[in-house]
């Protein structure tokens, strides 16, 4: 939704109505995760993607379908021996994919849905799939206001408070509840997505590398800050990409930032001076991941400075150095794609190893 937002949004004020395609759920190696989505036009135009091209063709019809009727549709897609090529899942795994017009008739929240997300303000969008008379009803939730509604106000104020545990954390998923908001019981199915804030990626030490990391930071979405105390190195002619840059001791900005669960922190400094009083920091933060460049005698030599600081072995354990995975990486470019890739594989529970040398699910669940 974040990259077909600017389209849809002018599509919604021209009154050319559409029909918004989302993947809701997902079962073993299916190859979108639950938010992807497509939308279909009536004029036939085709925005986005639910599978990377497997089962396109069959949401494009249902599409179309619903675009004519103004019925939202459920539709579950997978493949089985007899019929691999039947829907084109031809990857494996189950997906479960929502299908709603969008009008101002039957989508009246959207326009406020999509101003949240192009200013990057925290929302999350309740929708009800199944188990009630009304399916596609929607419930908008921000930190402060809800707009919409699912059924009656009790109901509402269940899903609202489920919503914002889900905003803050930035997750996407199911919910089973209650016709009433009842939280034993299950007769609704309801989809929350998340639009949070892009997470943050702060990449201490203004080099080389440091401009490869935050242009493939930017790639994987976050929301790259470069810092550096030197301000002849910390320039926006060196780093174009990053979006925020900061000149200012490393630890002294990292004392006065936000760090929260899904912040990656990168430090690439190696200079004791520097990366010694920012770890001490970073790692009593919550940050998703830690990393610090340098060799194994400069990792050596830094966890010794750091336990003469009191941090102790479980906050020590929480660092990667050097930082990376074994790629064999020389270039600036390469280590990124290295320093990259550790971060995509603690956050799924990746192994790391080659895929053809594994025979576990090619897409993991969170780790």
């Amino acid at each position: 939704m974040r990259e077909l937002i600017a389209p849809l949004l002018a599509w919604y004020r021209e009154g050319n109505p559409f029909a918004l395609a989302t993947v809701v759920r997902t079962w073993h190696s299916a190859p979108r995760q639950p938010g992807a989505a497509m939308a279909v036009s009536a004029a036939g135009e085709a925005l986005g993607s639910v599978s990377g091209g497997c089962v396109e063709g069959a949401v494009y019809e249902l599409a179309q379908q619903v675009l004519r009727t103004g019925v939202p549709e459920l539709a579950t897609y997978g493949v089985s021996d007899d019929d691999a090529f039947a829907v084109g899942l031809t990857c494996g795994g189950t997906l479960q994919v929502f299908v709603q017009p969008v009008t101002p008739e039957h989508f009246p929240e959207f326009p406020a849905i999509g101003e949240s997300i192009r200013s990057s303000e925290p929302v999350a969008v309740a929708t009800l799939l199944d188990g009630a008379a009304n399916p596609g009803a929607h419930l908008l939730v921000t930190p402060a206001e809800t707009g919409g509604a699912l059924g009656s106000a009790r109901l509402n104020e269940a899903v609202r408070d489920h919503a914002r545990g889900m905003l803050a954390l930035g997750s996407t998923g199911f919910l089973h509840i209650g016709a009433d908001g009842e939280q034993r019981g299950d007769e609704l199915s309801i989809f929350v997505e998340s639009f949070a804030p892009p997470p943050r990626m702060l990449v201490f030490g203004a080099i080389d590398f440091a401009g490869a990391v935050a242009r493939i930071g930017k790639f994987l979405g976050y929301h790259v800050t470069v810092c550096d105390a030197r301000p002849v190195f910390a320039t926006a002619r060196r780093f174009p990409e990053a979006d925020e840059l900061v000149v200012m001791w490393p630890h002294q900005y990292l004392a006065r930032t936000e760090v929260d669960e899904r912040t990656v922190i990168c430090v690439l400094t190696h200079d004791p001076k520097f990366d010694v009083p920012l770890l001490e920091l970073a790692l009593r933060t919550k940050a998703a991941y830690i990393g610090a460049m340098g060799s194994r005698r400069t990792h050596q030599d830094r966890l010794n400075r750091l336990r003469e600081l009191g941090l102790t072995e479980p906050e020590l354990a929480r660092l990667s150095s050097p930082i990376g995975l074994d790629l064999g990486a020389r270039t600036p470019e390469e280590t990124a794609v290295s320093i990259a890739a550790e971060i995509v594989s603690l956050n799924w529970g990746g192994s790391g190893r080659r895929l053809a040398e594994t025979d576990n699910p090619i897409h993991h669940p969170r780790g």
